[in-house]
């Protein structure tokens, strides 16, 4: 039923009991409503046509690649956010856009894997970095891979090469940059092979045999891979960002910043000071803000920065880090600076990861702060590169059960209360009702945590009449009670811009994005470089 129309209903049951409607001044306008002119919208409209004319497709290849992935950003997710910026900038929001909005080629990203229909990361990542499809758990080893398989010689097989390894052939830098755990599974899915994506560090290999890191027939932790890639790709990842540091100390270590958490690897391994001892003396580890801040783009041959045990901190939380954090802007523009050097050029991929967390949490408020500091890198990106050489792209690996829901009127809080428009000029708007008499929130969840045991506590549902929404710990309502909200399967955005953007165009399988890339790249059909790359994977295994 159109709003209006049940609007109009209520009003006339209103009438036929006797109760009479408010009354507004006379000549009263609309108190809710956007700051448009009648006119504004055609010029508008006008405007876009003229910019839509005026685009030109660039046909060259790009020197460049920049693979941004808000992971877990959702269509409703990117909407809530924009919304959410434009309204922290005293707007009514809705009109507003996040940076990467305004890239001129935009589509569809199909995100089921070759066994899902609701997918987890590390096949959505390995599709849009490898081409193929894949299966559930596995970063970058095709659909034949076994689950949980142990060996080293099967997984070098089965290994797909992904954009990172075939930029690193053609002489390219390259460089990861996450506010997840840099060995998670979208970070990870650009330079590990694995069947299992939690094989982060040797002691969550647990079904491979005791003490699997002694062992080279056993496929090596995803945190050993990074630091033992092949002679190409170490020469060429300069720069790795994120957190995940315990991955990458041993257990009979402290961590640097939080004196009771100790490693988690069980071979003894410091894997941080053997990135700079296996890197030579212009290599460096930093695992706060000052130690990133220090890290001179031009003189800094190599840099991981590591600066949590576990994922960074939410953007909402990161001013309250203790040993201080860089922002993913900050990270990303270091990135860019040392990878710019390279005269040949660079590929980069930068993640959003806690977007995806705060979602599982049930949290819309963290989610969409991640979200909005996600587009600021975006935008730093466009503004340090020329769009001639550098192809940038934007994405998702999946959506969340993320809802947008009521009726709420033109710049009703996104955080807020549904208030609907008033259905007599005049009027102040009112929190709209359920029909138990109870208000509701605009944001919302199909699952997870936000499920209030209400019944128990003998009602239907709680009375947010009270609760401060807007609250950054406060957990929207949900429908099913699960521990963790999940992931939803609806198409995800693209949006380009740069050399061979205009390929990015209507309903995408979510794999094409690594043609698109290769495209640009100008990688040759014979694919030598991905040859070349597996040959350097299979010597690496000779080797260990």
């Amino acid at each position: 039923m159109k709003v209006f129309a049940r609007k109009a209903i209520s009003l006339s049951v209103a009438l036929a009991v006797g109760v009479a409607p408010m009354t507004p001044a006379l000549g009263a306008g609309p108190t809710t409503g956007g700051a448009e002119s009648v006119q504004d919208w055609f010029i508008a409209g006008q405007r876009f046509i003229a910019e839509g004319e005026g685009l030109q497709s660039h046909e060259g290849r790009a020197k460049n690649v920049i693979l941004f992935i808000g992971d877990g950003m959702g269509i409703s997710t990117v909407t809530a956010a924009r919304i959410l910026e434009g309204q922290m900038h005293g707007k009514t929001g809705e009109e507003n856009s996040l940076s990467f909005e305004t890239l001129p080629y935009v589509a569809l990203s199909k995100t089921y894997s070759w066994d899902q229909q609701t997918p987890d990361s590390a096949p959505t990542m390995t599709a849009m970095v490898t081409g193929y499809k894949a299966r559930e758990g596995m970063l970058s080893v095709n659909h034949t891979t076994a689950r949980g398989e142990c060996s080293t010689a099967v997984i070098a097989s089965k290994s797909l090469p992904t954009i990172l390894e075939q930029a690193a052939s053609m002489g390219k830098d390259t460089g990861i940059v996450s506010t997840a755990r840099v060995t998670h599974a979208t970070p990870a899915a650009t330079y590990a092979h694995t069947a299992v994506r939690d094989w982060e560090a040797d002691s969550n290999i647990s079904t491979c045999g005791a003490n699997p890191a002694a062992n080279p027939a056993v496929v090596k932790d995803i945190a050993r891979q990074l630091i033992e890639v092949s002679p190409k790709v170490k020469a060429s990842l300069k720069v790795a960002l994120g957190g995940g540091r315990t991955y990458f100390l041993p257990k009979t270590q402290f961590d640097p910043e939080y004196g009771s958490t100790k490693g988690r690897r069980s071979d003894g391994r410091d894997l941080t000071a053997e990135w700079v001892s296996s890197r030579g003396s212009d290599a460096v580890f930093a695992w706060n803000k000052a130690q990133f801040d220090a890290a001179n783009p031009a003189t800094t041959r190599y840099l991981l920065g590591l600066f949590e045990p576990s994922h960074v901190q939410y953007e909402a939380d990161r001013a309250n880090d203790p040993a201080g954090e860089p922002s993913l802007t900050d990270m990303t523009e270091k990135a860019i600076r040392m990878l710019e050097k390279n005269s040949k050029g660079f590929f980069l991929h930068v993640e959003a990861g806690r977007i995806d967390h705060a979602h599982h949490a049930g949290n819309a408020k963290r989610a969409l702060i991640d979200t909005i500091e996600f587009s600021n890198p975006i935008r730093k990106a466009m503004e340090l590169t020329d769009p001639r050489e550098t192809l940038i792209i934007v994405s998702a690996d999946h959506s969340h059960v993320f809802t947008i829901a009521g009726y709420p009127h033109r710049g009703n809080p996104i955080l807020g209360l549904v208030k609907e428009v008033p259905m007599v000029d005049g009027q102040s708007a009112v929190p709209a009702k359920d029909t138990l008499g109870l208000p509701y929130t605009t944001l919302g969840y199909q699952n997870g945590p936000g499920w209030r045991n209400a019944i128990t506590a003998g009602i239907a549902r709680p009375n947010l009449a009270a609760v401060d929404t807007t609250d950054v710990n406060f957990l929207q309502e949900a429908a099913v009670p699960l521990d963790s909200e999940t992931h939803a399967g609806e198409d995800v955005g693209i949006w380009a811009k740069g050399p061979k953007a205009h390929l990015v165009h209507g309903s995408m399988e979510q794999n094409w994005i690594y043609h698109v890339m290769r495209e640009a790249f100008g990688k040759s059909d014979d694919q030598q470089g991905d040859q070349q790359d597996g040959n350097d994977r299979n010597d690496r295994n000779d080797r260990d």
